[in-house]
């Protein structure tokens, strides 16, 4: 099966998944400024110009060679980014991708951003590339979200004890999460209910 993720753009109506690129830079440095956005995420804070260029470039690379497709989330009133989530693990012949990755300025946390973004990624991911199942993962002390993969419908796998090692030595231990094909349309029912809330 092949996954085609040529210049794929997912537009929403508070939100626009555009493919990352350098010129998000100076956005993504001002959004990412706070340290705590990077406490539980596997590349060590990302809070200078410098930093978030390395950081993009290495996205990039891994997009050319087909194992992950990363996104700049645009915050369509603004028309500023505010954060990054992408396609992660991508198997073609097992029809399965993980989302992850993703954060977004202190603003926008706990708020319909997140929501509508994960409904785009899920949508298009069933529905366009006809998936059969899109997993997620967390560091374990991050309750929130766990909370909040919970909250739309995702079902709780188990943990992969001591699975990656993060920048300060931690040993990470992930819990994984999942939706499958023939579950989405009540996923994506509880989305649209969220969102029609907002």
């Amino acid at each position: 099966m092949l996954m085609d993720f040529d210049a794929l753009t997912l537009q929403g109506c508070l939100v626009r998944l555009e493919p990352l690129a350098l010129a998000h830079v100076p956005d993504l440095t001002l959004a990412g400024r706070d340290e705590a956005i990077w406490q539980f995420m596997p590349y060590g804070a990302i809070v200078t110009p410098e930093r978030m260029a390395a950081h993009i470039r290495e996205a990039i690379a891994r997009c050319a060679s087909g194992t992950a497709y990363p996104f700049a989330v645009i915050h369509v009133p603004s028309g500023r980014a505010i954060g990054c989530t992408r396609y992660l693990d991508i198997q073609p012949n097992s029809r399965a991708l993980e989302i992850g990755g993703t954060w977004y300025a202190p603003a926008y946390q706990r708020s319909s951003v997140n929501t509508e973004c994960k409904y785009l990624l899920l949508r298009h991911a069933f529905e366009h590339l006809g998936c059969l199942r899109v997993h997620f993962r967390t560091d374990l002390r991050n309750e929130r979200s766990q909370r909040a993969l919970e909250r739309i419908g995702a079902v709780k796998e188990g943990v992969l004890r001591k699975n990656l090692t993060m920048p300060d030595g931690y040993q990470r231990s992930s819990v994984v999460y999942s939706i499958l094909d023939d579950e989405w349309p009540a996923v994506k029912e509880r989305l649209e209910e969220l969102l029609a809330r907002t």
